[in-house]
């Protein structure tokens, strides 16, 4: 079998591009079913996403080039989008070079973001869609099964997604730093919008001992409190919630100052002077720097994390060379394993039909033999199977080196030889 990907990804398409492409859960399961024709392409798969489009087949290995065409085309009847429009963002691969694709976006090497995780939900999703459609068999059924654990074994082996490279994620990591851990510490969020809700969900996985959310809008606090359960506050009541916050992570949309050196200096009294650390990631800013100026305050801005996101970054990328070797060497497995895979079938006619043959003459020379015990039955069904594999081993060995080698015409030659064509075929 050979395998076909052709797509499209925030690399080699604008967004413009890649939203007329992009296929729904509902859209994928007729669209598959319309992609596999049992002839040029016998299974498919689409992955989705708002970064990428891409769709893997597995054809026939001397179908290989026709599936190409067949993807391209079938993407641009699809989505009624003209081939001329996204032909040029096109990338394609196949074999060797398409399982090493698979592989790598797995494992979030090919991502916008190196590391990050949701891409191999993604991937395992597409799969499940797939599989529901019927159109992932024996060879998409090994290779993303092989996908999921190189994935692992980089998450696993590697470092890559250990640095936080997004703002929200690397407040928190700072916070988590600084107290070694969030358990038993109180975070106060001043602000409900996109960054404090991720920094929110942050939060919600580190551990937390208490959340509270104040904001000018008080239902917003309010909501955004219920969805990761902390406690909402009025925004009146910011100066007295900041005594009881050991981390403050402010995001709002404000043009001045909202907490002052004041504010703070009155906060830390009631805190006994226990030390609080402000983390502001806000534009313009919300914390006035002077509050760092206080013994046992902290203050960090956006530049602060940006610093330490862009080490992260570089981090991240020392550690996917890391990752890049171990796809290199599981691309390499698989191969064999595809291999295998490939030459199974046309190995197991060979033995079904040897074992037909003995069987068959066991039984016409079954009258000659007079009357046989069970036991003497058991020694020569042992006997002729015996014979069947030690005639087969040295055939079924030169087979697998012919196909391992790449000499197709003489794996057919066997194929013919022993009339196994049609068995082969499944």
């Amino acid at each position: 079998m050979s395998i076909v990907l052709v797509g499209l990804n925030h690399k080699t398409a604008p967004v413009e591009v890649r939203e007329r492409l992009a296929f729904s859960d509902e859209a994928c399961a007729a669209s598959l079913r319309a992609l596999v024709d049992g002839e040029v392409v016998r299974e498919g798969l689409i992955v989705s996403t708002c970064n990428r489009v891409e769709i893997l087949a597995a054809s026939a290995r001397q179908k290989g080039d026709d599936a190409v065409g067949r993807l391209s085309d079938f993407l641009s009847g699809e989505r009624s989008v003209p081939v001329e429009l996204f032909s040029g963002h096109l990338y394609t691969h196949a074999d060797e070079a398409a399982v090493r694709h698979v592989f790598r976006v797995a494992s979030s090497l090919d991502s916008m973001v190196v590391g990050e995780p949701q891409v191999l939900g993604q991937v395992r999703h597409a799969y499940t869609l797939a599989v529901e459609a019927g159109t992932a068999g024996r060879v998409l059924h090994k290779l993303v099964h092989h996908a999921l654990r190189v994935a692992k074994r980089v998450r696993t082996e590697t470092g890559i997604a250990a640095s936080a490279v997004s703002i929200s994620f690397t407040a928190v990591e700072l916070g988590r730093k600084i107290f070694g851990s969030l358990k038993g510490a109180t975070v106060l969020l001043v602000g409900a919008g996109e960054m404090a809700e991720l920094a929110a969900q942050h939060l919600s996985g580190a551990g937390a001992a208490r959340v509270l959310v104040t904001n000018r809008t008080y239902e917003m606090a309010q909501k955004l409190a219920v969805k990761f359960g902390g406690e909402a506050v009025e925004f009146g009541a910011l100066e007295e919630t900041l005594a009881q916050a050991d981390i403050v992570i402010c995001s709002t949309g404000a043009r001045e100052y909202i907490i002052t050196p004041e504010m703070a200096e009155r906060a830390r009294a009631k805190r006994r002077n226990r030390p609080a650390f402000f983390i502001d990631i806000s534009v313009p800013r919300n914390v006035d720097p002077a509050v760092a100026k206080l013994s046992n305050l902290f203050v960090f801005d956006v530049d602060d994390l940006e610093a330490v996101v862009h080490s992260n970054i570089r981090e991240r990328e020392r550690e996917a060379e890391r990752a890049e070797l171990i796809v290199e060497s599981e691309v390499t497995q698989f191969q064999q394993a595809l291999r295998a895979l490939d030459i199974g079938p046309t190995v197991g006619a060979l033995k079904e039909k040897l074992r037909r043959i003995a069987h068959e003459e066991f039984e016409r020379q079954r009258n000659r033999l007079g009357h046989l015990t069970p036991e003497q039955e058991q020694a020569i069904e042992q006997m002729l199977m015996s014979a069947v594999n030690k005639i087969s081993h040295p055939v079924i060995h030169r087979m697998r080196r012919s196909y391992d080698a790449g000499e197709e015409t003489e794996v057919q030659a066997w194929r013919d030889i022993f009339g196994l064509e049609e068995n082969s075929s499944e």
